[in-house]
């Protein structure tokens, strides 16, 4: 494979104005496809197999028109201190605002409070609730607009009026700190290579490529249904990923610089050996992403594939468009120990006649090497306490509960909860398919009966049927909030209850509900865990075998991502579910843990913890390929590597650090445990564990069976083939050793 990466990097140095064509031809044209699609809205949401889904899809066959699974809006009323909402102007108020939510193209219905009997007992607080034709992930920004413009409208009435449910769910913004980790991205590079050229080469080809992945996606959002957080998740990586590759890529061709190579041989180098590092870390992304198909949930299978696409992409530019770029830069990209004026930094000249001074890594590494021991049972020890907190994980998907109080929909969420109770919030839809049932009537009352002896049940409305009489639904207040554990037991319970009722009367009982399809959804992602980690990590681990042809080196690497993941999921657990460090963090609400996160940090996290293992750990395989010892081959890699991973690292975390000013707790949530789960991934397990561990192995790292070393093909990533070979370029000299 080196051998042919690096008859790439040198075509395309060599063919610099056909490739940069190609490449700004692609973006364009994305670009015409993505301006001439419909504009990207909310994709469907599905979860297949679910109880809660099961129940939708009856609703949808036996009630005909009435959108089971549509967006649901409740609009809170309360009125002025010493009125009622009884009171004759506040009940004008209110019918003229339900009139006015009615003549919505998308809606189906309008409940008016007053004959809903949605008023509370102290009368201060009434509800209307508006259902809608098409989910809150499809529902049109109109419709939206039309919901908020009818609440104003109600408030200078003198009304307090605020909105919940899931009718203004929208794709959640982030804040400025954003922006201010890509310029924190931007200044380490700079400080990195020590001139803007240099650094401006991996923003501007990862700029390049998320532009063409993103496009693309917008290009066929309405073809393949993908929403426009499918387009967010593939920006937020395909940029974190496109700068670590080409930064992996400029810091090896500046490195061949210094050895003495013309810049074309050293832009073939380069690719041929930190190439194969980036194409095979490239594939543990998209098999970590691709990978989130096991969970079945097909949104999320839409974002994975949609975000691995854009991870090929960003590889594919590396190794062909950043070649181009340094045709293009020539001598302002200088070699690696020779900075430009920009730092004030001496050029290589100056420093003939001093020895060189080893770099903090190579000190480093030494250190570790001497004391593996001591290195390795710190690491543990400290990624060890710090995942303790995930021993009382609790998880749970998102309610207006757990928005800022400055939210409308929290304040109707609070409303609701002192007018009516907690539970009120989260109310349960049983469905009763009695279509197999000699009495259908009779099971409906039993159905009612049972749940009304059951624990944490307030509220029990009667069956409404359907036309033809076969199945009905039954509307359940539980006592406790949505998102509580007692809640959850409820649902259970109503299901276990159901499972006997089957067997006595043949009517099919079902949960439903938004509620509990958040609860179907936790089961089902807790389920797909441990198949989703056993896929991932088994196929990248026989990836890396193939690799570094080594079994204990790709054993280290995935025991030491689980250190870092679980480390993470503690720190998660410990800010957003026992509140530490909640007010540095913005989190106005502890809560339970979004059930998403776990696979979502396995999945993305993984193929990010790979990179850095790849490229750290294919410097030291080449080293000692190329004879050095074991222990001097791990110093030799962090020469060379350490200062690399460690600017990518730290530019992966300013980019997910900048999520964590989103007011939306969801984003706030990922944010920081991308970035924290990083830091402990690259800083402790690269940095520390992966040293010392390589340290005490010596030469038994790099064992492998004979019958295994025999079956698995030669990829050649250490670049062993540039050794070999005669150099092909202008000179008739043969290729020097890289050491």
């Amino acid at each position: 494979m080196a051998t042919f990466l690096y008859k790439i990097g040198r075509m395309s140095f060599r063919r610099r104005h056909v490739v940069a064509l190609i490449w700004v031809a692609l973006l364009t044209l994305a670009g015409v496809g993505a301006a001439g699609a419909p504009a990207a809205g909310n994709s469907s949401f599905s979860i297949p197999g679910t109880e809660a889904q099961k129940a939708f899809d009856l609703l949808e066959q036996r009630f005909p028109g009435t959108s089971a699974d549509g967006a649901t809006a409740r609009v809170v009323f309360k009125a002025p201190s010493g009125e009622k909402m009884t009171d004759p102007g506040n009940k004008t108020t209110v019918q003229e605002t339900v009139k006015e939510l009615s003549d919505g193209s998308e809606v189906v219905r309008v409940t008016d409070p007053y004959q809903a009997k949605a008023v509370s007992k102290d009368g201060t607080v009434a509800y209307a609730q508006v259902s809608y034709k098409v989910s809150g992930m499809e529902l049109e920004d109109s419709s939206r607009d039309a919901l908020e413009d009818s609440a104003q409208d109600a408030r200078k009435a003198g009304l307090t009026v605020e909105i919940g449910g899931d009718a203004l769910q929208t794709v959640p913004h982030t804040g400025t700190t954003e922006i201010i980790g890509i310029a924190v991205a931007a200044v380490v590079l700079v400080v990195t290579f020590g001139s803007l050229v240099a650094a401006g080469l991996p923003l501007l080809t990862a700029l390049i490529g998320v532009g063409i992945g993103v496009a693309t996606i917008t290009a066929l959002a309405g073809a393949l249904d993908l929403g426009s957080t499918t387009s967010t998740l593939a920006m937020m990586i395909g940029l974190a990923v496109g700068i670590d590759y080409a930064l992996f890529i400029v810091s090896r061709y500046r490195a061949e610089l210094a050895e003495g190579r013309d810049r074309e041989d050293a832009a073939g180098r380069a690719v041929g050996t930190a190439g194969s590092a980036v194409v095979f870390a490239g594939l543990t992304v998209v098999i970590a992403l691709v990978g989130l198909s096991v969970v079945n949930i097909p949104m999320l299978t839409k974002m994975g594939v949609a975000a691995a696409g854009t991870v090929a992409i960003a590889v594919l530019i590396a190794l062909t468009m950043i070649p181009a770029l340094l045709g293009y830069a020539g001598r302002r990209v200088k070699p690696a120990g020779e900075k430009g004026k920009l730092l004030g930094r001496a050029g290589a000249q100056d420093k003939q006649d001093k020895p060189a001074k080893p770099n903090l890594g190579t000190r480093w590494a030494s250190f570790v090497v001497r004391r593996p021991v001591a290195v390795l049972l710190l690491g543990v020890v400290g990624l060890g306490a710090a995942a303790v907190p995930a021993a009382s994980l609790e998880l749970g998907l998102p309610d207006d509960g757990s928005q800022p109080t400055s939210t409308t929909q929290r304040r109707a969420y609070d409303l609701l909860s002192d007018g009516f109770g907690p539970g009120f919030n989260g109310p349960l839809m049983v469905v009763v398919d009695a279509k197999g049932s000699d009495d259908p009537k009779a099971a409906f009352t039993q159905v009612g009966d049972e749940i009304k002896g059951l624990k944490d049940v307030v509220t029990v409305t009667p069956p409404a049927p359907n036309k033809a009489g076969d199945t009905a639904t039954i509307t359940v207040i539980p006592d406790s909030k949505p998102s509580s554990v007692a809640t959850e037991d409820l649902v259970y319970s109503i299901r276990d209850k159901g499972a006997g009722i089957t067997a006595d009367s043949d009517a099919h009982v079902l949960v439903t509900g938004q509620t509990a399809m958040n609860i179907d959804v936790s089961e089902k992602l807790n389920d797909a865990l441990i198949p989703y980690l056993v896929l991932v990590v088994g196929l990248a681990f026989l990836l890396l075998i193939v690799v570094f042809r080594s079994i204990l080196v790709p054993l280290k690497a995935a025991l030491g991502f689980l250190l870092s993941v679980m480390a993470a999921l503690g720190a998660v657990v410990a800010v957003f579910q026992w509140g530490w460090l909640a007010d540095l963090m913005g989190v106005e609400q502890t809560g339970p843990v979004m059930s998403m996160m776990p696979i979502f940090m396995v999945g993305v996290v993984f193929g990010l913890a790979m990179d850095y293992e790849v490229f750290l750990v294919t410097r030291m395989r080449e080293a000692y390929v190329h004879g050095e010892k074991a222990g001097q081959a791990v110093v030799t890699g962090f020469r060379y590597g350490a200062r690399v991973v460690t600017a990518a690292a730290v530019i992966m975390m300013a980019v997910f650090a900048g999520f964590i000013g989103s007011s939306e707790s969801m984003v706030k949530m990922i944010g920081f445990g991308l970035a924290i789960a990083v830091f402990f991934d690259a800083f402790v397990v690269r940095m520390a564990i992966v040293p010392a561990v390589l340290g005490l192995l010596g030469r038994k790292a790099w064992w492998l069976p004979r019958w295994l070393d025999r079956a698995l093909p030669n990829v050649d990533v250490e670049g062993e083939g540039l050794h070999t070979e005669p150099d092909r370029g202008d000179e008739d000299r043969e290729l020097v050793r890289t050491p």
